[in-house]
């Protein structure tokens, strides 16, 4: 993660955006250190973290509207508009979505179909924050070009449209995990059966 923090960090298109871009992974990544003692994630719930860190690292050192992967994207959508960022959102929710499980399995000792209602949940709330703190630190901090610090791209319905991608995101990493779980049910099952009959015999 250092790593990537190192290369976002060189020359990026506007130091100041990248510095406010990463103000909560600044915050975010601190904690994550600080509480491994008291609650450690699974390995796979830390590689989706690091995974999502370093999407968002990629956009923040292009200010998200200049990314080049949303330049290539723009003609297969027929779109003048650079959607790096929808894909940021997305990934907030498809990656992120499987750590919130675990929180809320393991430390909230929450149980059946709640598992796969808070991370939904969750990841719409934490956007809905997100998208709010964005629009009053560019109101307070870049008045004179708030709208280009949060990326709108003329979109008026910009940070609405990112928390649904946010939340389609969460709902598509829900599904995922749900379809594992029943496949790992469902084979566990086969072999207690496999077992039974072999021992009954």
């Amino acid at each position: 993660m250092a790593a990537a923090f190192l290369l976002a960090a060189y020359h990026p298109d506007a130091v100041f955006d990248w510095g406010l871009e990463n103000g909560l992974v600044f915050c975010f990544v601190p904690v994550l250190i600080f509480s491994y003692r008291r609650f450690q994630f699974s390995d796979l719930s830390y590689l989706l973290i690091f995974m999502y860190l370093c999407i968002h690292e990629f956009g923040a050192h292009y200010k998200y509207s200049d990314v080049p992967l949303g330049e290539w994207i723009k003609p297969l959508l027929h779109t003048q508009r650079n959607h790096y960022d929808r894909i940021a959102h997305f990934s907030f929710g498809l990656l992120l979505a499987y750590p919130m499980r675990e929180i809320a399995m393991r430390a909230l000792r929450v149980k059946g179909r709640w598992l796969y209602y808070l991370p939904v949940e969750c990841t719409l709330a934490l956007s809905a924050i997100y998208e709010i703190l964005e629009a009053l630190m560019a109101t307070i901090l870049t008045p004179e070009r708030g709208e280009e610090f949060v990326g709108m791209q003329g979109d008026i319905w910009d940070s609405q449209e990112d928390m649904f991608m946010a939340w389609m995101g969460a709902v598509v990493g829900v599904l995922i995990i749900a379809w594992v779980v029943r496949r790992r049910r469902a084979r566990m099952a086969q072999s207690k059966t496999s077992v039974y009959a072999v021992t009954s015999k």
